[in-house]
């Protein structure tokens, strides 16, 4: 497991952030995500305590997830992600961070600004420009990772 966090809201609930493998028996090579079976995902839980959480992506099928530690919180884009969606479980390919160097073998350019003659204040630092993470894929339902079938849970008698 590559990471996870968990954020508590205001109301006592909270928000689990996971870092997961793309199961193999998924929806098609990727079901148009860029994420094929074994590549990271991005999985949110909405419920009550973390245990819960965990709890219901377990029922799902998705038996080894645990949350160890803290080093990969929900960002406030993803908190307001899953509390916006009615499942309160969603998903999508972890963002990958961008490489430190550009193409051509180029690293990141140093911004600078001269100094201006006319207002006489002395040079600025060199600002090196950060990598912006960007993700521009959409987040999908649990359901779209488990596959076409999905997970029915375990079998009942009839009532």
């Amino acid at each position: 497991m590559a990471g996870g966090g968990f954020c508590r809201l205001p109301n006592g609930t909270v928000v689990v952030a996971l870092t997961l493998t793309r199961p193999a028996d998924g929806t098609g090579p990727g079901s148009g995500t860029g994420a094929g079976p074994g590549a990271p995902v991005r999985v949110l839980v909405h419920a009550v305590n973390r245990a819960r959480a965990l709890t219901r992506l377990r029922n799902l099928g998705l038996r080894a997830v645990y949350l160890r530690g803290n080093d990969q919180p929900p960002t406030p884009d993803e908190i307001t992600a899953v509390l916006h969606h009615p499942d309160g479980l969603l998903w999508r390919a972890a963002p990958q961070a961008e490489p430190a160097v550009r193409p051509g073998g180029l690293g990141p350019q140093p911004t600078s600004s001269a100094p201006s003659a006319q207002s006489g204040h002395s040079p600025q630092p060199a600002q090196v420009s950060q990598p912006i993470q960007s993700c521009l894929e959409l987040w999908h339902p649990i359901r779209a990772l488990l596959g076409p079938a999905g997970y029915a849970g375990p079998a009942r008698p009839a009532a």
